[in-house]
Formats: C-alpha cells, structure tokens, sequence
C-alpha cells in the first residue's frame, strides 16, 4: 500500500476527546495490550497527530503521529499498528517468518506467497482467513511487514503451502516508514520453546502427514508451469520449480535437488542434539529452507513422490536411520555423520568459476552495484557466522570469494612418475630445501623430497 509516495491532505493535532476514543479504539482492536501499554502507546500529554494521507492507488487513509514517528494507521474503519509500534510489541500479532531476500519484494509491493514461508518445529502460528498478522525474518522476532492472512493456518497446509498467504499492507522500508525516524529494526531474539511442548506425544499424526507433503511451489498455471515472480507491486514474493536452463527430465531434477536439500541440512543445520528429529520438522525447517533461490522442493514431481520413501532410500544408503516412535509418526533417530559425502577436488579457479556461475544464475548479483553479491540461504548458511546471520545481506566479490574458499577443505597432491595422482586432505607441510656442494646432490635431494611428502 505504501510502496510508492503517498499524497498529504492535512495534518492536525489530535484533539482531547479524540485522544481518548483513540485509546477505546486501540484497546477493542488489540485487547492483548494492557492499560499501562495503551496509556504508552497513545501518550496523554505529549504532541499526537492526525494525518490524512491518499496513497499512491487513492485509498484514504488516516495515519497516527507520535514522537515523530507514525504508530497507527487506519483504513476502512480497521486500525493498524506500524512496524515502529510492533517493534515495542513484538508479540501484538501473530508473527510468521520468512527470508530476508523476501524482504526486498514485499518492499516493492508485492504479498507474501505461502512458499516463501519458514515453517518452524512448532508448527505455523494458528489463524483465520482475514487476520491481522506481523512477518519477522529467520533469526529475529522484530516484524518487518504486516498483512492479512489471504487464508486459514489449516488451509495453509492443506493447500501444500501453495499460493498467496497474505495480503502486504505496509513494511519496513516502505514509504510510510519514511516518515518517521527511519530507523532500523532491533534485534529480538526468537522465543525459546519448552523442548517438552514439541514431544512426539503433542504432536497430531494428521498435521505430520500434512506437513509431509509440502511444497515450496507458487500458483500453477494450465500447462504446469510456475509463472516467473517478479518485484512489481502487482507479484508476489514466490519462486520456481523447474531450472529452465537444465535440459534433463524434470524429474530427474528434482531427484537431485531432493537429496541436495537434504544433505545440505544434514550438514548445516541438523545438529546432534536435534535427534530424535520428526521427518515432517526435516523437511520443513531444514530441507525446505536449504533449497536454492529460484527453485523448490516439490517431492511429488521426483521418482520418490513421498518424503517416506525417499527416506528409505536413504536409510538403505546408510546414512540416516528412521523408526516410528509413536503411532503414525516417523522420526529420524540416527545420523551418520562419518559417512562419505560427494567430495570432488576442486582448484582455487574451479571454486570461483561455480561460485560465480551460482550467483548469476540466481539473479543474486545486485542491480544498483555490480560489485556485491545478495546472500540467499544457501550462501547464509555456508559462509556467515551466527551472529551475522541477520546483519549481513550483501557481499562484495572479492569477500565472497575469500569466504568460500576459506570454508572448504585444504588438500594437495603429490604426482610421481608413473604412479596415479596422491591427493592427502590438509595443508602441505612447509619443506624447506637447502642446496650444498656434496657428492650425489641430486639423490639426496630427491630423497628427502620423497620422505618429506610421505611424512605429511
């Protein structure tokens, strides 16, 4: 609504009898805020406004002024809180989270797609079609937008988490943000749940076989292809199945990806401490989250076509052992970490070259400056350290590169003639060679050559 600049009507100072309806009106909207925090939010005595404002598309809208930053809005008699306002109150309306790439097309008009969605281990906060609801980023409770909900949380999952989840009023970044001080969200760190409240005993066998079959897909068009989303005010924050530039079956695509995304969260983002660990929670906040910007994770269209059988697969494989604990619902009980992953040497050149490649195929080089890269989860989860996961959203080249590289594992390899190629994992060990004028020179010195590299 506020993605382009709006038109001032006027601009008053609110008077005392409308102060007053100003804080019943609150208290009716929010009944979760107590005296005290209305009495904060709608102050008795300091400076309050009225603005009247028309946005860009000609909605009236009636906005609150406070301390010289907007606090409320108001539109069709309904009455919203700002992020300003939801920044003190984090907890005012139930809060789904999502990418902070997303963040970037809900700024520029666009809603919130059910795919771009992060489903975590308790489940999606319960709603209703038409509810007011905040959206946070991965790792921060501070909202970053408000909407509606364009459906029920059982919907939702019904739907396969398909479609548009809610309807973007205002964000921050946008030009009602601008208004106020602009200043940037707090960091508020994600509730902490009771590890009691997420036992297998709670958890209904009909939502787990709902959660089983998730996709990360937008709206299908006739012929079954996803429609490209783009970051007008007239998309919708959503992302693709099918890489347009891979000439393989679909479904051998999607084989691929599948056990992509689930090595990559087995790496990154299953700990040890996570095991037992219910499959319907691996894939969706683990595997879902670990699948690259501009495709999704859509089982049915794999040869496995249930997350069950591909886990058996990967059961046979060894990698993962899973069991049944309680009636209907499967869990992963064991991991084998040791077990030997895909693990291709790579040249400092070879590792530029796909990263490179990576960035530009996903569209993550930035628009205004050719110089940084957009880090999409994958790029997060392999190169940033935990307390830059929400502060670090770009990158130049040169520190990406650097990054990448530092986080591989070193090797060399030693060549003898005739002998097959011996790479050993590690740094090599400094050898320092020294030239004298001896008989044999030459022996010496191939000699110590060849223990040196034996030694490392």
């Amino acid at each position: 609504m506020f993605a382009k600049a709006f038109r001032v009507k006027s601009n008053t100072a609110i008077k005392g009898s409308d102060r007053r309806k100003l804080r019943a009106d609150v208290t009716s909207a929010f009944p979760t805020l107590g005296t005290d925090q209305v009495s904060v939010l709608i102050p008795g005595k300091e400076e309050l406004n009225i603005v009247k404002l028309y946005a860009h598309k000609g909605d009236a809208v009636t906005v609150y002024m406070s301390g010289g930053n907007p606090i409320l809005f108001e539109l069709e008699k309904n009455l919203y809180p700002t992020v300003y306002t939801l920044w003190s109150y984090p907890d005012l309306l139930p809060t789904f989270t999502t990418w902070p790439l997303v963040l970037e097309k809900l700024v520029g008009g666009a809603d919130l797609m059910l795919p771009g969605l992060v489903v975590p281990p308790a489940g999606l906060p319960q709603v209703q079609k038409s509810d007011l609801c905040a959206i946070a980023l991965v790792g921060n409770r501070a909202p970053i937008a408000i909407g509606v909900a364009a459906m029920s949380t059982a919907e939702m999952l019904t739907s396969g988490l398909k479609g548009r989840g809610f309807s973007v009023l205002h964000t921050y970044q946008d030009h009602l943000w601008r208004s106020g001080d602009k200043s940037s969200p707090p960091s508020i760190a994600p509730l902490v749940l009771d590890p009691a409240d997420l036992s297998e005993e709670k958890v209904d066998s009909t939502f787990q076989e709902d959660l089983r079959c998730l996709t990360l897909e937008g709206k299908e068009e006739e012929n079954g292809e996803v429609p490209l989303s783009e970051t007008s005010e007239n998309t919708s924050a959503g992302v693709l199945s099918q890489d347009s530039t891979d000439s393989r079956p679909l479904q051998e695509q999607m084989d691929e990806l599948l056990q992509q995304c689930f090595l990559h969260a087995l790496k990154c983002r299953v700990r040890k401490a996570d095991l037992p660990l219910l499959t319907s929670t691996l894939l969706g906040s683990h595997m879902f989250s670990c699948c690259p910007e501009g495709r999704q994770l859509d089982i049915k269209k794999s040869s496995y076509k249930k997350l069950s059988k591909f886990l058996q697969h990967m059961q046979q494989e060894q990698i993962i052992q899973v069991k049944e604990l309680s009636k209907g619902v499967e869990s992963v009980v064991a991991v084998d970490w040791k077990h030997p992953r895909k693990g291709s040497i790579l040249e400092g050149n070879e590792v530029r070259t796909i990263i490179i490649d990576y960035a530009k195929k996903n569209e993550l080089v930035d628009t205004h400056n050719k110089n940084l890269v957009k880090l999409d989860p994958i790029l997060c989860d392999c190169i940033l350290e935990k307390d830059e996961q929400h502060t670090v959203v770009k990158l130049p080249w040169d520190s990406l590169l650097t990054r990448c590289l530092e986080k591989l594992q070193p090797a060399y390899q030693v060549t003898f003639p005739g002998q097959e190629p011996i790479v050993k994992k590690g740094k090599i060990c400094p050898i320092d060679i020294t030239l004298a004028q001896r008989a044999s020179n030459k022996k010496l010195l191939d000699f110590v050559l060849f223990f040196l590299f034996q030694d490392c």
